[in-house]
């Protein structure tokens, strides 16, 4: 039912309940029957499912063929399981540390969650009463003050001054006045917007001033919020830029190892000119090899790692992510969609310029004339009378201080009618003296006097009151919020506290202009952005001029006609939309659906689109965004749940940080994939040359050696590299180029060729030293020379794509756990051909002194090969 437009008594008549609440035996009834006041938990997966959902990597997929294959080549060969074993240990160990990586984000997201259940005061048996919030049933009446949080969707049925704070659903950052009277509409068939329910309270607000009563009518998944987190279940889940490159490669090895493992096992027979049992045999386990060497084994573990790292730095910068695979898309983004209050501004109302030829009398009415409470050095209460007690505070006028010597003896407390407020105390002489605060020309139409430029107390001409209403506009166009003081002095106390009585022939004291400041650190980020070539939009609930104000001081945009309401985005559609969104960078008074409408809007021209947000209506639109970025600190439990990333400060600066580490994570993957995918073209190329020749050059057992620990822990040091000139001067990337664009994919190939021919000289040179001819033979030397080749070629190489385009000589920072890597696979290596156990098991001839220096050297050839390639690329570039 629509409570906003029934009357109080209707609503309690309806809910069976009374102004006085319900009995405690009521209470537990419809507790037991209706079910706890909260929010369903979003399903989670379990272990099992996670477990098995990552299995379906196209690249994990790929491995499990593999596998397969080795399987049946080792139950037909009765030979061992191991090349199984090792794969499949690769498989579990990848999916673990995904598994573990997300489950430590999810616990990072309970840990900003307060640590004790919320409650509220309720009226049971005729008695307020203190009970947790999630035992709150239909027909509870509540009890409500500033600073209490809302605990269920409510109809008001008593309010005194009551204002609360609705951003969280509405957007709107000004809080607002609650009545109990019934709202009427004209059109029945139309409804009344959420922030126009001024006799409701929802679930997700909180009271910032006043007092009063509510029934509950609405509570858990009923509320508004909950029906926010129910649509928010059905959502789809999008694949990041990475993850549908990584399926593209993945797609296309596969494609390429069927090629050559159906060309090879063909060729192999149409060769030998037979179709026994053995021949077949090991012409598939040739194609075997290849598969093998086609596939690189430790690729997911190690990008899996290198996203796990980048999770871990992101934490230290205050950005928590949620989903391990959004790491790199960060570094993609195109658009940040950014709310405005606390994220680009502090969210502390501040007084920034005043207007008054008495100062300290000023800011001593505004501290008196007010409801906020001096705690600890800083007001507390509803955010604009907070601001005024902090500014008479900065000046050496304490609240707290001033309370004890000017007590209060009596109110006229805020109205919206007249926009006034105030309060009576005696001074410390005995005298009666009232403050009145409110909006300028309230009280100028109600002041007789004013303080002048010397101090003292004059007539108020109406010359005086336009120059005040004319330097009060000055400072409206700033987008100041203005609130004015005056004061009148009794020598006893007024007779009633009536405001017509109290509030005529006032002496007019001044006014201040308040604003939530912007964060110091945005004015860098926005500029960061902009050299970036990243676009920020600012998208709030607040009014038109205060957004302007905000988006050209931090330079999101340069003129007022940049900036835009919501509802002029209301009916427009198609190229009309497109151009309004492309024209406009700041929109303002915005719903839930706009944010949505702009986010999609974007997403169509194919730009990758963060949004960042902390109320329940900002979840639909984080969840539509690529890259969706929730508050820690003012973020709803719902808004939390949808996002990627949670900003542990709160800050703007944190998301500009962020998409810098997602661009050293993605120039890093880089690497490691053109590491990776040369060594294993430079695999494929030998091992088919090898099977053309009729000879073995390196077995299915030693090629996994190279992918798994050769291949893999270089691979590992090069995502750790820092970032590689200025990140943030480049534009950002678009969604659809490939991992292997700016002339990756070429150099695959022909750097795995090189390393292929180098290899293959290796094992000739190792074939003549050990017969002392030249020719086709099987060489062990010959194998073992070509090993050891494999291994250090791939480690020299590693080492020049530190940079994929600069010479590594022009690096100053040093990649020590590239060095580390290097050393340990060099004496891996070693030991695996030296050690008798081992060496047995892989089939080696321990080589000579002379043998290992030549292949030492073969294998650095690769360090200035590479090197001239790219100065060749940088020359043809310019």
């Amino acid at each position: 039912m629509k409570e906003y437009l029934k009357t109080v008594d209707e609503t309690l008549n309806e809910l069976n309940t009374t102004a006085n609440g319900l009995t405690e035996k009521e209470a537990k009834e419809r507790l037991n029957k209706f079910g706890l006041n909260k929010l369903d938990d979003p399903p989670k997966e379990g272990l099992v499912k996670k477990f098995f959902k990552s299995l379906l990597d196209p690249m994990i997929i790929l491995l499990l063929g593999a596998a397969l294959i080795s399987l049946v080549t080792s139950i037909i060969s009765h030979d061992s399981f191991s090349d199984v074993i090792i794969i499949l240990v690769v498989v579990i160990i990848n999916t673990i540390l995904s598994m573990v990586q997300e489950n430590k984000a999810e616990n990072a997201i309970e840990s900003l969650k307060e640590m004790t259940k919320a409650t509220s005061k309720v009226i049971r048996d005729g008695v307020i009463k203190t009970v947790k919030s999630e035992e709150l049933v239909l027909g509870d009446v509540v009890v409500l003050e500033a600073g209490d949080s809302v605990p269920a969707d409510c109809r008001i049925i008593e309010a005194h001054s009551l204002k609360a704070e609705e951003a969280a659903l509405t957007g709107e950052s000004v809080p607002v006045n609650k009545i109990i009277d019934l709202i009427n509409i004209k059109d029945n068939t139309l409804d009344i917007p959420l922030g126009d329910r001024t006799n409701m309270l929802y679930s997700g607000s909180s009271i910032v001033y006043g007092r009063g009563k509510a029934v509950v009518v609405a509570k858990g998944m009923d509320t508004e919020m909950g029906k926010i987190a129910t649509a928010l279940q059905n959502t789809i889940e999008e694949k990041t830029p990475l993850q549908e490159k990584m399926a593209e490669i993945s797609r296309l090895l596969t494609k390429i190892v069927i090629f050559i493992s159906i060309v090879v096992f063909a060729v192999g027979l149409i060769k030998t000119g037979s179709i026994t049992g053995e021949h077949i045999l090991n012409t598939f386990l040739v194609a075997v090899a290849l598969a093998v060497a086609a596939i690189p084994e430790g690729l997911p573990a190690v990008v899996t790692i290198i996203l796990s790292i980048g999770v871990t730095a992101m934490a230290k910068r205050n950005a928590l992510i949620r989903k391990i695979s959004a790491v790199e898309t960060l570094g993609c983004t195109q658009v940040i969609c950014t709310d405005k209050t606390g994220t680009l501004t502090q969210n502390k109302m501040t007084v920034v310029k005043h207007s008054s030829n008495n100062e300290k009398l000023m800011a001593q009415a505004f501290a008196l004339c007010n409801d906020a409470k001096l705690v600890d050095g800083w007001a507390k209460g509803e955010p604009t009378e907070a601001a005024l007690v902090n500014y008479a505070n900065y000046i050496g006028l304490p609240k707290n201080e001033l309370e004890k010597e000017y007590p209060r003896i009596g109110e006229a407390p805020f109205d919206s009618v007249r926009k006034m407020m105030s309060t009576i105390h005696k001074t410390p002489d005995g005298k009666i003296i009232q403050y009145t605060k409110g909006a300028v020309e309230s009280l100028l139409s109600k002041s007789t006097y004013y303080v002048n430029s010397n101090g003292d107390i004059e007539k108020l001409t109406e010359e005086v009151k336009n120059k005040i209403m004319k330097n009060n506009k000055e400072f409206a166009d700033e987008a100041l919020r203005v609130l004015s003081a005056a004061y009148k002095v009794y020598d006893k106390e007024p007779e009633n506290y009536d405001v017509d009585y109290i509030e005529k022939d006032l002496i007019f004291l001044g006014f201040v202009g308040m604003i939530d400041p912007c964060r110091e650190e945005v004015l860098d980020a926005v500029k960061n952005c902009k050299s970036a070539g990243i676009r920020v939009i600012m998208i709030t609930g607040d009014h038109i001029d205060t957004a302007a104000a905000i988006g050209k001081k931090i330079g999101i945009i340069t003129d007022s006609s940049q900036a835009i309401t919501g509802q002029e985005i209301n009916n427009l559609e198609g190229e009309e939309l497109i151009k309004c969104i492309n024209e406009h960078s700041v929109f303002a008074r915005v719903q839930p659906e706009h944010k949505t409408k702009i986010v999609n809007c974007l997403k169509q021209q194919e730009n990758i689109v963060a949004m960042t947000g902390d109320g329940v209506n900002d979840a639909p639109s984080i969840k539509s965004a690529d890259i969706g970025i929730s508050m820690g600190i003012t973020g709803t439990d719902v808004t939390k749940s949808a996002s990627d990333m949670v900003l542990a400060d709160d800050n703007f600066a944190t998301i500009v940080n962020a998409v810098e580490e997602g661009r050293k994570i993605y120039d890093n993957i880089r690497k490691v994939l053109q590491f990776q995918l040369s060594t294993n073209v430079a695999e494929v190329i030998y091992v088919f040359i090898a099977s053309m020749l009729g000879i073995t050059i390196v077995t299915p057992a030693q090629l996994l050696w190279i992918n798994m620990v050769t291949d893999s822990t270089p691979g590992l040091a090069l995502g750790m590299e820092k970032a590689e000139g200025k990140l943030m001067k480049k534009k950002p990337r678009k969604s659809t180029e490939s991992v292997l664009a700016h002339g990756a994919g070429a150099s695959i190939v022909i750097h795995g060729l090189i390393m292929a021919l180098i290899v293959i000289c290796a094992f000739f040179i190792g074939q003549y030293i050990e017969t002392g001819n030249y020719g086709i033979y099987e060489s062990k030397d010959g194998v073992t020379m070509a090993f050891l080749v494999a291994n250090f070629i791939e480690m020299f190489y590693a080492v020049s794509m530190r940079s994929q385009n600069n010479s590594i000589f022009t690096m100053k920072n040093m990649n020590w756990w590239l060095v580390g890597s290097v050393i340990i696979t060099i004496l891996l290596t070693l030991m695996v051909i030296y050690v008798p156990f081992l060496s047995n098991v892989f089939e080696f001839n321990p080589i000579s002194l002379k043998e290992f220096l030549i292949g030492l050297g073969l294998a650095f050839l690769i360090i200035p090969i590479t090197e001239i390639h790219k100065a060749l690329v940088r020359k043809i570039a310019k």
